[in-house]
């Protein structure tokens, strides 16, 4: 087995997704020594820390802290930018929750931050590092289902219950930087990125339904009877023209009960790839010889959130483009705003910015997952 020596990191939020990110990152990925956690909350920074044997640290104990290279901040979508910003400052690596901030200028400073400061800035979702889309990945770099022609996106969930306003981890459903497209999109977007590449333009429309009409309905709120504000997109739909070739629609709402679409067609079969927010969900060829759900070629079925800082802890050590890269991640949030950058001037709109296809991790279910990533 490869040895190396570990990353030391610390984790700055302490809410809902943290749970997993410890479990994995402490506990199962080696190659990361994460030895404290902060939280805008002290209570749950405590807790997590006395749960996992960590250390219950502030914000500026893990910046000032020279052995920490690695920040890991998961904290509410609406303070990625201002937690990055201030740890790329204090000469920190950054892997940070989606999306990287609100704002496509915020997210373009921190990539422009991260290059001035020689820093690696990654961010999630790292779910495409998982079981199901690399083995999707595998099939069509084996030419499976031919050339890919085109992809489809149907991604609806109902965030129109009131606890999705007053739970403050939720908010994210109706503040601005997140919603549908923000908040869920970024696992189909960043799959298909994987499987296909950069995106050349996008077009579309976006709306925001009945933003000042609704109202808390529960007496025991205490906004009850007020309006339930809506600011930020719940209804998108667009195109997405790959520089592959691939074309892709897609639609994002909010709006109704679930229902997930992802597909992947090519000149000779197609996938059905499930729900890229799971790591395990096999993908399913359908050729002219019949459909079946595909055997899995590559580690991480279960949920395993923290293999993209894993990632990036062994690109620190040798030298090499993390999977999650800087690029990557801002060209993602760039396709999701261009969709509503298209709306609002009624053109289409061409990328600013490009990226590569990340290396596929090395196939097999090794009882040694840090074996993977050594490439």
């Amino acid at each position: 087995m490869t040895t190396f020596k570990p990353v030391k990191a610390a984790i700055i939020g302490c809410g809902m997704i943290s749970g997993i990110y410890l479990e994995n990152c402490v506990r199962k990925l080696k190659v990361l020594d994460v030895v404290g956690c902060s939280d805008i909350k002290p209570d749950r920074s405590k807790a997590k820390a006395e749960q996992f044997g960590i250390r219950q640290m502030t914000n500026e104990e893990i910046w000032n802290d020279p052995q920490i290279e690695l920040v890991i901040n998961i904290t509410n979508h609406t303070s990625h930018h201002e937690v990055s910003k201030k740890s790329l400052l204090a000469g920190k690596h950054i892997y940070g929750e989606k999306m990287m901030a609100v704002e496509l200028e915020e997210g373009a400073e921190l990539v422009a931050l991260a290059k001035e400061k020689g820093l690696y800035l990654c961010g999630a979702p790292d779910t495409y590092l998982g079981a199901g889309l690399q083995t999707a990945r595998k099939i069509v770099d084996a030419g499976l289902i031919g050339t890919p022609v085109a992809a489809n996106i149907t991604l609806v969930r109902g965030y129109h219950h009131e606890r999705y306003r007053e739970d403050p981890e939720r908010r994210f459903a109706f503040c601005p930087g997140g919603g549908i497209i923000f908040d869920m999109g970024c696992y189909y977007l960043m799959g298909l990125i994987n499987l296909l590449g950069p995106v050349k333009r996008v077009c579309g429309f976006s709306q925001i339904r009945e933003p000042d009409s609704r109202r808390y309905m529960n007496p025991s709120n205490p906004e009850y009877g007020k309006v339930m504000k809506i600011e930020t997109p719940n209804n998108l739909a667009g195109t997405i023209e790959f520089e592959c070739g691939v074309l892709c629609n897609i639609l994002t709402s909010s709006e109704s009960i679930g229902c997930n679409h992802f597909m992947l067609f090519g000149t000779e079969g197609q996938l059905n790839l499930g729900d890229p927010n799971n790591f395990g969900d096999a993908p399913v060829l359908t050729t002219k010889g019949g459909s079946a759900a595909m055997p899995f070629t590559h580690a991480f079925k279960e949920n395993s959130r923290g293999i993209g800082p894993a990632d990036l802890a062994y690109a620190i050590r040798n030298g090499r483009e993390p999977r999650c890269s800087a690029e990557r991640i801002y060209h993602m949030f760039e396709i999701a705003h261009g969709i509503m950058i298209s709306d609002k001037t009624g053109e289409i709109y061409t990328m600013k910015s490009t990226c590569t296809r990340p290396e596929p991790l090395a196939p097999g279910c090794t009882e040694y997952p840090e074996m993977v990533f050594d490439l």
